[in-house]
């Protein structure tokens, strides 16, 4: 396990730009946090690094948005309404499609996580700090979090 500090929405988006950085196929970044604890900007960071132009936004009412436009697939998904809607949406499916799977509100559908995964939790500290608690689950996550933290 992790912990880093940031204290600005600019080094909580350079930690998701060093993390795009090693990312690979099949990539599940799991992020659980309160509201407004930056699980977006996070998002955000990641997709403009790898290279998507779109403006990304939390996709709370389509609970997955797709971006093909970059240099590898992302699938942005916010399960937070998911309870409301109970129905299988194949969200299992998606971590086998060659792209990047970053999970708002994780913690919500644990039984559909996979086994090998990083999870990011992100502590509210004060408006502008982040505690960000990052375990990986894998041999590839735990490469990725020796490279980059």
């Amino acid at each position: 396990m992790y912990k880093l500090t940031t204290y600005s929405e600019d080094e909580t988006m350079e930690l998701a730009q060093n993390i795009e950085s090693e990312k690979f196929p099949n990539m599940v970044i799991a992020l659980v946090g309160d509201l407004g604890s930056g699980k977006t900007v996070f998002a955000k960071a990641f997709a403009k690094a790898l290279g998507i132009t779109d403006n990304i936004t939390s996709p709370t009412y389509n609970i997955i948005k797709e971006y093909d436009n970059a240099e590898m697939k992302l699938f942005h998904m916010d399960v937070y309404r998911l309870s409301d809607i109970k129905q299988d949406l194949g969200i299992p499916e998606y971590f086998k499609k060659k792209g990047v799977t970053i999970i708002e509100w994780a913690d919500l559908i644990p039984e559909l996580l996979p086994k090998n995964r990083l999870d990011i939790r992100i502590k509210m500290i004060d408006e502008n700090t982040r505690q960000f608690i990052i375990e990986p689950h894998g041999e590839k996550y735990v490469d990725l979090c020796e490279r980059v933290l």
